[in-house]
């Protein structure tokens, strides 16, 4: 911190509320964009990197217009969700963490969404589909191509 430099304790909630309008506006975080929300805001750059870095809500590289996200809590990783993955990574061309070419999807592994009673499950934006199968992955991507 240089001499002159002040910083601030923003309101409660304030750095994610700025990175979640930020990440509304542009689909992932640019750098740019969290560098000024550390200006505005008057708090430290690295504290709004540390909040934008904890949640896998928030990306720093664009992502596809549907997020794909594999859970791999313990349920569903005892229920299929690795073969799941397989699957949906050999279907799609890319890796976890990865976006199409077409940008329609972005794979993601999660840890839990809350589900375990429907594992394995497999949430594509906000929709969940449980108790899948390979069958079932092709055509919950057809729906959303």
């Amino acid at each position: 911190m240089l001499p002159s430099q002040q910083y601030r304790q923003p309101d409660a909630g304030g750095v994610l509320a700025a990175l979640h309008q930020v990440n509304m506006r542009y689909g992932y975080l640019p750098q740019d964009e969290v560098r000024q929300v550390a200006i505005e805001l008057g708090v430290p750059l690295s504290q709004v990197f540390s909040a934008a870095t904890f949640y896998a809500s928030f990306s720093f590289t664009p992502v596809g217009r549907h997020k794909l996200q594999v859970c791999e809590g313990t349920a569903c990783y005892v229920k299929g969700a690795p073969a799941l993955m397989g699957h949906l990574q050999a279907e799609l061309g890319v890796a976890p963490d990865q976006t199409t070419e077409d940008m329609t999807f972005t794979l993601k592994r999660v840890r839990c969404v809350g589900s375990c009673g429907l594992a394995p499950v497999v949430r594509v934006d906000n929709e969940t589909f449980g108790r899948l199968t390979h069958s079932d992955l092709g055509i919950i991507l057809d729906k959303y191509r």
